[in-house]
C-alpha cells in the first residue's frame, strides 16, 4: 500500500528517465541475461540503478512510455521498471518476453519493490522473500453497511456463497508458489545483511504494541497479497490474513501489501509456458515502506495521513530492497558456474 505522495516522486524519475532515454536503440541480437531485476516505479528502481551501475540502454517497443528502455552492466544483469499496477505490470513483462532482444532461457528474475507491512510480522524498512504471491481482487464483495449477520467482512471467493469457501481458482493467478530452493537460498544470502533504519522510524514504531513492529528492520519470510487497491485498516488487514491462509490451505502467512507480484507472476508464467524462462527461477522481495493498519487509539485515516509524514520510510525501504536483494545477485553473477543450471544444491560461500 504505497501512498500518494510516491507518485509525484516517482513522476520526476520516470519524466528524466524518458527524456533521457527515448533514443536508445532496439538491440539487434538477444542479450542473455544472468538476472532481472523487476522494479514497479522509478523510485524504487533508483537505488538499484545505482548498485548495478548500467553500461547499455536497451529501448523495447511496448514499454511503458514512462520507462521504455532495459538497462544492463558488464555482468549481464538488467533491470527494468514496469510502471505501477496490475496491468502496467503485466503488459511491460510481456513486451520484455516476447521482445526478442533477450535470452532470458536462464535468467534469475527479483521482483523487488516497495509495499504495506503487517505489524504482526514486521516494521517500517523490513525486507520480506515471500513464499506465495496471493491476489486479494479477485472475489465477490458485498459492501460492508449491507453485510449479512454474523459476516466479518464482504469479501468471499468467486462462485462462491460465503467467506472461508475455498473458490476454484479458475483464473489461475489467484495464487502462486515460489520455488522453495530459491526462496531458501535468499533467505541465507541476505540474512545478515545490514539495512537502514531512522530515528524518525524508530519513534514511530514504538507507538505499535506488536513486538515485531518494535524490532529494527530485517530480513524476514512471509507471504504478499496483490491489490490495485491502496486499502487501509484493522478490517482489511484482518481479512489479507484470513484471504492468505484460505488461498494457500492454510500454509501461507500474510506481511506484506502491493499492486503488481501476482501481474508479474502472470507474465512469467506465460513465458515459462512458451518455453522463454523457466519459472523456477523467480524470488519475490517486498519491503516495508508503511504500516497497513494504524496503532490503538489511531483511525484509519490519521493512520494513513500520519504515514504521509514519513519521508524517511519510502526512502529507507526503497535503499533496503538493494541491501537485502543484493546478495542473491552477487552470488548468482559471481558463481555463475553453480548457478547456471539452476539453484545450488549447497548453499555457496
Amino acid at each position: 500500500m504505497r501512498k500518494s505522495f510516491i507518485l509525484a516522486v516517482a513522476m520526476t524519475f520516470c519524466s528524466a528517465g524518458a527524456a533521457e532515454t527515448a533514443s536508445a536503440p532496439v538491440r539487434a541480437s538477444p542479450l542473455p541475461v544472468k538476472v532481472l531485476v523487476i522494479n514497479l516505479f522509478g523510485l524504487e528502481a533508483a537505488p538499484w540503478l545505482a548498485a548495478l551501475r548500467p553500461t547499455e540502454e536497451i529501448r523495447v517497443p511496448g514499454l511503458s512510455s514512462d520507462y521504455p528502455q532495459v538497462m544492463c552492466n558488464a555482468s549481464a544483469v538488467c533491470q527494468m521498471t514496469t510502471g505501477m499496477g496490475h496491468a502496467n505490470a503485466a503488459a511491460s513483462l510481456m513486451a520484455v518476453l516476447y521482445s526478442g532482444s533477450f535470452d532470458l532461457h536462464e535468467t534469475y528474475f527479483v521482483i523487488a519493490g516497495i509495499a504495506g507491512i503487517d505489524p504482526l510480522r514486521g516494521t517500517i524498512g523490513s525486507a520480506a522473500w515471500a513464499r506465495y504471491v496471493v491476489d486479494s481482487g479477485i472475489a465477490h464483495e458485498i459492501d460492508a453497511r449491507e453485510l449479512p449477520h454474523g459476516w466479518q467482512d464482504g469479501y468471499f471467493g468467486v462462485l462462491t456463497s460465503a467467506p472461508g469457501q475455498v473458490p476454484k481458482l479458475e483464473y489461475r493467478t489467484e495464487v502462486f508458489r515460489l520455488d522453495e530452493d530459491l526462496l531458501q537460498k535468499a533467505l541465507t544470502l541476505s540474512q545478515s545483511a545490514a539495512l537502514e533504519d531512522s530515528e524518525e522510524l524508530r519513534a514511530y514504531r514504538k507507538h505499535y504494541r506488536e513486538a515485531a513492529a518494535h524490532r529494527p528492520p530485517g530480513v524476514i519470510q512471509c507471504d504478499t497479497l496483490s491489490s490495485d487497491t491502496w486499502w487501509m485498516g484493522y478490517r482489511l488487514g484482518a481479512r489479507a490474513r484470513r484471504w492468505t491462509r484460505l488461498l494457500t490451505g492454510g500454509q501461507g502467512v500474510y506481511c506484506t501489501t502491493q499492486q503488481e507480484d501476482n501481474a508479474v507472476l502472470a507474465a512469467l508464467t506465460r513465458g515459462s509456458q512458451s518455453g522463454l524462462i523457466d519459472r523456477r527461477r523467480i524470488a519475490v522481495l517486498r519491503s516495508g515502506s508503511d504500516f497497513d493498519r494504524p496503532y490503538p487509539h489511531q483511525g484509519a485515516l490519521e493512520s494513513l495521513r500520519a504515514q504521509l509524514a514519513l519521508p524517511d520510510a519510502v526512502r529507507i525501504s526503497a535503499a533496503n530492497l538493494v541491501h537485502a536483494g543484493m546478495p542473491l545477485v552477487d552470488a548468482i553473477v559471481q558463481q555463475w558456474d553453480l548457478w547456471q543450471h539452476g539453484v545450488p544444491a549447497a548453499a555457496p560461500r
